[in-house]
C-alpha cells in the first residue's frame, strides 16, 4: 500500500493518507525542518454516543453514560501490570489522552524516538484488560474524578447550560458520566464497547512532524493487529424538540463574581461534509463580527462594567448537535442577556457591518494559518474535524467564501427566543 499524496498550495502543506487492510485511516500532515512530532491515535466514540446497534447485531444497545470516558483510563493498564505512561517517558515522550462528546483520543509528542513511541501508542491502545478487581480500583478514581467536576464553579455553569437547552441528547450529561452510573460499569460491558467503537474502520491514525512515511507505514504493517472486517456502527440519538428544554437553571458556589453561560440551542445539524465546515466557520464568524472583542457590543459593555475580560462568545457542535453560547462573569447577567438580543435584533433589521464581517474573516484565517505551525494543535484539529467528515484544510477557503448574506440566514436560523437558555451561578449567600 501506498499513500496518496495531496499537497495544498495556498497553506504550503503536503498529506499523505492511506487506508490499512484493517480499515484503519492514516494521516501524515508532513512538517520538514520540524523538530516536534507529533501522534494521535483517535476512535470515533465519546460520551454521547451511549445508544448504537453493534454491527451483525440488531437491536439497540443502551449504556450507561460515562463509559467511553471509563475506557479511557483502563486502556493505559497492561496485562502485564505495567502502565504504558511509564514505557512512554522512557523514550522522553509527552503522552496523554483525553475523551470529548464525540471522540476519545491518545497521543504523544517527542523530538526523538518517534517511531518507538509510536510502537507503545499502537501496541497498548490495541491491548485492552479489563478484571473485576481492576475495574472495581477504577470507579474510587473515576468517582473522586467527577465530584471534582461538581466542585467546578465553571463546569457547572456549563453543564446547566446544555441540561437546560437539551432534554434527552447524552451532550447534557457529563462527559465522565455519574457516581452512580459508574458503579454500574462491568468488565464485559467495558469489552464490549472497546470491541465495537475501537475497531481499526472506526479509528484514525494522525501524525504530524518530520516524519518518513515510509517507516511510518512500516511501523503500521507491523503493529497493527489483524482483524475481522466490520460494517458501520449505527448511532442512535433521542429527538429533541427545536425550542430548548428549560429556559433557564441557576445555582450557588463559593465565588466572588456572579458566573453565566447563555446558550442558543442550533436545530441546524448533519448534513454533507462541507455544509458541516461552512456552518462551523459561519456561525464562529458571526460570533465574533457581533459579539468579539473589537465589536461595539464588547467596548460598550466593558466600559459599563457590565462584563469583564473573562467574557466570550464560540460555537460548538458535533453531528447530532449543536449550539451558539456566552460565557463570562457579571453582576447583570439578565442585562447581557437583554443586550446579546438588542444586539442580534440590530443586526436582523439593519444588516451586518461588511466592513466588520470582512475584518472577522481576516483573523480566523490568521487563527486558522497559527494553527499550521504548532503540531499539536494541528494534529488535535485536524483529528476532531476528521471524525466529523470535515477537511480541517478546507477551512480558509470556506472564510473567504462567506457573505454577509450567508450571516444574515444565520442570524435569523439560530438566535431565537425560544432557542435561548440561561446557567446562572450565584455567590452563595451568607
Amino acid at each position: 500500500m501506498e499513500f496518496t499524496r495531496k499537497h495544498y498550495d495556498s497553506l504550503n502543506e503536503t498529506i499523505y493518507s492511506a487506508t490499512h487492510e484493517s480499515g484503519l485511516k492514516v494521516i501524515l500532515i508532513k512538517k520538514e525542518g520540524f523538530k516536534k512530532n507529533y501522534a494521535t491515535f483517535s476512535t470515533k466514540y465519546g460520551s454521547i454516543n451511549t445508544q448504537f446497534v453493534v454491527p451483525g447485531e440488531n437491536e439497540v444497545t443502551c449504556v450507561t453514560p460515562g463509559i467511553a470516558h471509563f475506557l479511557e483510563h483502563k486502556v493505559f493498564e497492561q496485562p502485564d501490570g505495567s502502565n504504558a505512561f511509564n514505557d512512554f517517558s522512557k523514550y522522553g515522550a509527552n503522552a496523554n489522552a483525553f475523551t470529548s462528546f464525540g471522540v476519545t483520543n491518545y497521543l504523544f509528542s517527542c523530538t526523538d524516538y518517534f517511531f518507538e513511541n509510536l510502537e507503545i501508542l499502537l501496541n497498548f491502545v490495541q491491548t485492552p484488560y479489563f478484571t473485576e478487581e481492576n475495574v472495581e480500583k477504577e470507579k474510587g478514581i473515576i468517582a473522586q474524578e467527577i465530584k471534582m467536576y461538581k466542585d467546578d464553579p465553571e463546569q457547572t455553569c456549563m453543564y446547566n447550560c446544555l441540561e437546560a437547552m437539551y432534554e434527552k441528547h447524552p451532550v447534557r450529561i457529563n462527559i465522565a458520566g455519574d457516581v452512580e452510573d459508574i458503579m454500574k460499569t462491568t468488565p464485559e460491558l467495558l469489552y464490549k464497547c472497546y470491541k465495537t467503537f475501537y475497531h481499526p474502520s472506526n479509528m484514525a491514525l494522525i501524525c504530524v512532524g518530520n516524519i518518513d512515511e515510509d517507516k511510518l507505514w512500516e511501523c503500521v504493517e507491523k503493529n497493527i493487529k489483524p482483524v475481522p472486517s466490520q460494517e458501520k456502527i449505527t448511532q442512535v440519538f433521542p429527538t429533541e424538540g427545536k425550542n430548548v428544554y428549560k429556559s433557564r437553571i441557576e445555582a450557588e458556589f463559593d465565588i466572588p463574581t456572579p458566573m453565566f453561560m447563555i446558550g442558543f440551542k442550533d436545530n441546524a445539524t448533519g448534513g454533507c461534509s462541507d455544509e458541516i465546515l461552512k456552518r462551523e466557520v459561519l456561525t464562529t464568524c458571526l460570533l465574533r463580527t457581533l459579539f468579539g472583542r473589537s465589536s461595539s457590543f464588547y467596548e460598550k459593555l466593558y466600559e459599563e462594567g457590565i462584563i469583564n475580560k473573562t467574557f466570550s462568545a464560540f460555537y460548538e457542535y458535533e453531528e447530532s448537535c449543536g449550539y451558539a453560547a456566552f460565557f463570562g462573569e457579571s453582576e447583570k447577567i439578565d442585562e447581557v442577556k437583554g443586550r446579546i438580543f438588542e444586539t442580534v435584533k440590530a443586526a436582523k433589521d439593519y444588516g451586518i457591518d461588511k466592513e466588520s464581517f470582512e475584518r472577522a474573516k481576516k483573523v480566523l484565517c490568521g487563527q486558522f494559518m497559527a494553527i499550521l505551525d504548532k503540531v499539536e494543535s494541528l494534529g488535535n484539529e485536524y483529528m476532531m474535524a476528521y471524525h466529523k467528515g470535515v477537511n480541517l484544510f478546507e477551512y480558509a477557503d470556506v472564510c473567504k467564501a462567506l457573505t454577509v448574506e450567508d450571516a444574515q440566514k444565520r442570524i435569523d436560523e439560530l438566535f431565537n427566543e425560544s432557542q435561548c437558555a440561561v446557567s446562572a451561578v450565584f455567590p452563595k449567600k451568607e
